[in-house]
């Protein structure tokens, strides 16, 4: 049994960053939520419900595209078979290929919270929502790059993501249907949203929290699922 490596963690960060430093569409799928940030700042919409838009598009773009693009292309060039049969544990493959759109997810986070001007409510819970919800969309994003074979495909399989996940809310009035406005109420971009009003207005957050931790978990036993049977194939 392998104890935990920063080291190997390292090698892969490194890694990931000197591809990312090529790859223009990758940093130019980076920049979209800042451009939606910048837009609600100018027009001077503060309120939680209303930045939670560029937020969420900057989990679900930064979070689950980017890693998925980035998982996807080690496949296309035959260097995640190599990561796979490798030393590196599950964990230390999962840290280290997710640090890095971690990081980026962060500074994006950060950057549109900046530019639309947003004062956040109470930090020490709308930073663990932010957490739960970057451990969700990476863990998503590299589910979605485990099922690709080129990172073309990961923009294909990988829309009905951004649509579910980033764009449900937009929809909702739409829909007339009981059961499936419930539903889309416990998507995790919704319980994002709903604990920031809720954190912005005082009101309880505790269920979306709990709802939020479930999906995360959930998506992780996913991944290892699909990782597991990678690698074995």
């Amino acid at each position: 049994m392998t104890t935990f490596s920063m080291k190997r963690v390292n090698a892969i960060f490194v890694k990931d960053w000197k591809d990312l430093q090529r790859n223009s569409y990758v940093l130019f799928t980076l920049a979209l939520p800042l451009f939606f940030a910048a837009w609600l700042g100018r027009i001077g919409a503060d309120s939680a419900e209303m930045i939670a838009f560029p937020i969420v598009f900057a989990l679900v773009i930064a979070g689950a595209f980017v890693q998925a693009a980035m998982v996807a292309e080690e496949k296309e060039k035959n260097t995640l078979r190599g990561l796979l049969l490798s030393p590196a544990s599950v964990t230390e493959v999962f840290v280290g290929k997710s640090l890095l759109s971690a990081v980026s997810t962060l500074v994006v986070v950060v950057g549109c919270i900046w530019l639309a001007e947003f004062n956040v409510p109470s930090l020490p819970l709308f930073a663990l929502s932010i957490l739960l919800g970057l451990i969700f969309f990476l863990a998503i994003g590299t589910l979605l790059g485990l099922l690709s074979r080129t990172v073309m495909e990961t923009s294909i399989i990988g829309m009905p993501v951004m649509v579910i996940f980033g764009m449900s809310s937009m929809f909702k009035s739409m829909i007339t249907n009981e059961t499936i406005l419930t539903v889309l109420d416990y998507l995790p971009n919704e319980l994002l949203t709903k604990i920031w009003v809720g954190l912005e207005s005082g009101t309880a957050v505790g269920e979306s929290f709990l709802f939020l931790v479930l999906w995360a978990v959930g998506a992780i036993a996913a991944t290892v699922i699909v990782y597991r049977k990678r690698r074995m194939d």
